[in-house]
C-alpha cells in the first residue's frame, strides 16, 4: 500500500538565479489590488521568476486569459528544459520569518491525491477545511492541465499536539544542508530552507497520527484524519480534478507512479505558536445602504450577542452576530449569498487585513465587512464532526505572511 506522504524530487533554482525575484506570493492574494502585482512585475522584470508560472487571480476577468495561460505553460517548459533548476530528492525544512518577526516552521513534501477529497463529509484522511467554490476551478485547471511544473502555495495542517515532528527536526537543523536563505520581496519577511534526506523516520511519525486511540483521545471518535488544508485548497482541488481526468486514461500500473497523482505542499503544525488565524474580510461591490440594512435586519432576527463592524461611505454600522465565530461566519456568508442571488450587479471579494479592506472600500466604494476570527484549536474537531466551514472562513496569518512560490516539481509524464 502506498504512503500518503511521498518523498518528492524537488526542483530548486540554480545558484545564479536571484531568489528574491524568483519567489512571489500566492496567486489568490491582493485580488482587488492590481497595483501590488504591477509592483511585483516591475521588480521582477526579465529575471527568472515564479511570477511567470502563475495566474494571479486579480487578472482572471481580463480578456487575455487564453494568451496568459499559454504563456505560463510555455514559460514552464522553457524553465524545465533550460539551465534553471537543480534536482533534489527529499523534504525541505522551512524556516519562515514573517514581517512581524515570528518564525513559522514547515516541511515541504508531496501527498497522494488519492487520499484527499474536498467534498463535505467524506472519509478521506486529507480534508478541506472550507467549502470549495467550484466556479473558481476552471481557470486553474486550464493552467495545470497543460503544465509540466507545479509550485505550491498549499499549506497543509497536522494536529501534532506533542510538537514532535517538525519541531524536533528543526532542533537538529545544524546537521542539515542549507537549500536557500534570502529576503522575500514586497515585505514578505525572510525564508530559509534545509535539505532533509532521511525522510522515512519522519513519514513514520506522521503516520502515527492516524492511530485510532490517538484519534479518539483528540476528537472523541476514531474517524480518520491526517491533514487538513489550511491554505491553497482550490489549488489542491485543481490538482485533484486534473488527476481524476488523467487516471481515466491509464492502466493500474501507470496510475501507481504517474507524477500527476501527487501534489507538492508545505506541512505546518497547527500548534506552531507563530501560526495565528486571522479573519478574511468581505468587500462587497455594487451595493449600498439597502444591502447594509438587509443584512442588519436579517442577522438581528437570527440573534446573537456579538457585533461585527461594517463601513460604507465613511459611516460605521454594527451587525449583531452569534458569539460562535464559525456560526457567525456561516450566517453572514449565507445571507450575502442570498442577497447576491437577486442582485446580479453585486460581487464579493475576500480581503486579508483591516487596512487593506478599508483601502479597497474607500477607493472602490465598497461595503467593508470586518469578519469574526475563528479559533484554531477547534478546527480539526469541527472538520471531523461537521465537515467544511463556509468558504474563506479564516486565514493563516496576514496577506504578507502567506506562502511564496519557491520549490517546484516536474509533473510531466
Amino acid at each position: 500500500m502506498k504512503n500518503t506522504v511521498i518523498v518528492p524530487k524537488i526542483l530548486l533554482p540554480k545558484s545564479n538565479v536571484d531568489m528574491s525575484k524568483w519567489s512571489v506570493i500566492a496567486c489568490d492574494q491582493f485580488t482587488s489590488q492590481p497595483d501590488y502585482w504591477e509592483q511585483v512585475q516591475n521588480y521582477v522584470g526579465e529575471a527568472c521568476s515564479t511570477l511567470k508560472l502563475i495566474f494571479p487571480e486579480v487578472f482572471l476577468e481580463d480578456s487575455d486569459k487564453e494568451q496568459r495561460i499559454k504563456a505560463i505553460n510555455g514559460n514552464m517548459r522553457d524553465y524545465l528544459q533550460g539551465e534553471v533548476f537543480d534536482e533534489f530528492q527529499g523534504f525541505i525544512l522551512v524556516e519562515r520569518t514573517t514581517p512581524d518577526g515570528q518564525v513559522r516552521l514547515g516541511l515541504v513534501l508531496a501527498i497522494d491525491l488519492e487520499d484527499y477529497e474536498y467534498t463535505p463529509q467524506n472519509n478521506a484522511i486529507i480534508k478541506a477545511t472550507e467549502r470549495t467554490v467550484v466556479e473558481r476551478l476552471p481557470a486553474r485547471i486550464e493552467v495545470r492541465k497543460g503544465a509540466c511544473l507545479e509550485s505550491p502555495h498549499i499549506m497543509m495542517l497536522m494536529d501534532d499536539r506533542k510538537d514532535k515532528i517538525i519541531e524536533e527536526l528543526y532542533a537538529r537543523r545544524g546537521e542539515l544542508q542549507v537549500a536557500y536563505d534570502f529576503q522575500l520581496n514586497m515585505g514578505g519577511g525572510r525564508i530559509k530552507g534545509y535539505k532533509v534526506v532521511d525522510c522515512q523516520p519522519i513519514i513514520s511519525k506522521i503516520e502515527a497520527l492516524l492511530d485510532k486511540d490517538t484519534l479518539k483521545k483528540k476528537y472523541g471518535a476514531d474517524r480518520p484524519i491526517l491533514f487538513a488544508v489550511g491554505d491553497g485548497n482550490h489549488s489542491l482541488a485543481t490538482a485533484k480534478e486534473c488527476w481524476n481526468n488523467i487516471k481515466k486514461t491509464l492502466s493500474v500500473e501507470q496510475a501507481e507512479n504517474h507524477p500527476a497523482r501527487y501534489a507538492l505542499c508545505e506541512l505546518v503544525n497547527l500548534h506552531d505558536e507563530s501560526l495565528q488565524f486571522q479573519p478574511i474580510h468581505r468587500a462587497i461591490f455594487g451595493v449600498g445602504e439597502e444591502f447594509v440594512k438587509f443584512m442588519a435586519d436579517r442577522l438581528t432576527k437570527i440573534g446573537g450577542d456579538s457585533k461585527v463592524k461594517v463601513v460604507y461611505a465613511d459611516k460605521e454600522y454594527y451587525w449583531s452576530v452569534s458569539d460562535n465565530a464559525s456560526d457567525a461566519i456561516a450566517d453572514i456568508q449565507q445571507l450575502m449569498d442570498e442577497y447576491n442571488s437577486t442582485h446580479k450587479g453585486m460581487t464579493i471579494d475576500y480581503i486579508h487585513g483591516d487596512d487593506h479592506l478599508l483601502g479597497v472600500a474607500q477607493s472602490k466604494n465598497a461595503v467593508a465587512v470586518f469578519m469574526p476570527c475563528l479559533e484554531k484549536d477547534g478546527l480539526f474537531d469541527y472538520v471531523v464532526r461537521r465537515g467544511v466551514l463556509p468558504r474563506k472562513s479564516f486565514s493563516m496569518g496576514h496577506a504578507e505572511d502567506k506562502r511564496y512560490y519557491l520549490e517546484c516539481r516536474n509533473i510531466d509524464w
